[in-house]
């Protein structure tokens, strides 16, 4: 069994596509069939369900891509170590980060480049859900994501920080004077929210509907950005996640104002497959996050524009 084989099976697995997956592995479509058919003869199990076109694989197939994922992961694993021997991390640390926690990944992004100079990251936004699936299947190395999901299994929980969750309003809202915010109050205000499928969007709704209330934003959206690209127009008020404050701030004409409860929200980390040896690339990347200080950094911006006095808006100096 040669690891280029276990290569096209995870490739074609990938693109449900002979033709794509042999130009993903820069090889002839025969090639690549025929190093499949090896892999069969040699295994003595039927690995691909054959028709006119790729039909998926057989029970024995999707065994054997567990397997070449986990081997695969090995390889890169080994190469990784004998990198750091000769004298520094070489090689690519793919992380993966649910949308709403990217805002804070060049926190960890940014020191581990600079310690690593020779690594590279490939940092991909993703659902909670593909998080979990991607790391069982060795495709992630790594992954900034809800440390509470049901759906991960078989990993190594760091924490790094607690969502805080704030209303984000215009200055001339009916609500930006207050000291504190329900959730009932905010449902009555026009609302710009994350869409129901991302994960940040259900646990709010949890909070609207533990007071009472259910939320009817006029404006739904599956992106961060989006969402404050909305807001700069000082139309629509939002509930967003403090950690959003590092990268977009609060914008001019809009202020943020605590909610009464609950005070902390859930907690937002680093997550690895449970594996030993940790891969050298994931292992430095959690050392960068135990030392980079991220809850600290994030409860020092939101106090930067609360304040001790309460609701602050435009830039951090009040402006």
């Amino acid at each position: 069994m040669l690891l280029r084989q276990l290569e096209y099976l995870v490739a074609l697995a990938r693109e449900r596509h002979f033709a794509r997956a042999a130009a993903a592995c820069y090889v002839s479509q025969p090639s690549l069939s025929a190093g499949i058919r090896r892999l069969e003869h040699e295994l003595d199990v039927p690995i691909v369900r054959r028709g006119q076109r790729f039909e998926g694989l057989t029970p024995e197939g999707e065994r054997v891509l567990l397997w070449a994922h986990r081997i695969l992961a090995e390889r890169d694993a080994l190469r990784q170590e004998l990198s750091a021997m000769r004298g520094g991390l070489t090689g690519t640390l793919r992380l993966g980060a649910i949308p709403t926690a990217m805002t804070v990944a060049s926190l960890l992004t940014t020191p581990f480049c600079e310690q690593h100079p020779r690594a590279r990251i490939s940092l991909e936004s993703l659902s909670s859900r593909s998080i979990g699936r991607r790391l069982e299947e060795f495709d992630l190395d790594i992954a900034l994501t809800y440390l509470d999901d049901d759906s991960l299994r078989e990993v190594r929980r760091i924490p790094l920080y607690e969502e805080r969750y704030l209303l984000l309003t215009p200055k001339d809202g009916v609500l930006a004077e207050l000291p504190l915010a329900s959730w009932a109050q905010i449902a009555g205000v026009p609302l710009c929210l994350l869409t129901p499928q991302m994960r940040n969007r259900r646990i709010m709704d949890e909070y609207f509907a533990a007071d009472g209330v259910t939320a009817a934003p006029a404006i739904e959206t599956d992106t961060v950005a989006a969402l404050y690209a909305h807001l700069a127009g000082r139309r629509w008020s939002s509930v967003i996640s403090h950690a959003w404050l590092h990268m977009f701030g609060v914008p001019d004409g809009m202020r943020v104002v605590p909610l009464r409860s609950p005070v902390r929200g859930p907690r937002v980390g680093l997550v690895i497959a449970d594996r030993s040896p940790v891969p050298m690339l994931a292992r430095a990347l959690l050392d960068v996050g135990r030392e980079a200080g991220v809850r600290d950094a994030l409860d020092g911006l939101l106090e930067t524009y609360l304040g001790p006095s309460g609701p602050a808006g435009g830039t951090p100096d009040g402006g």
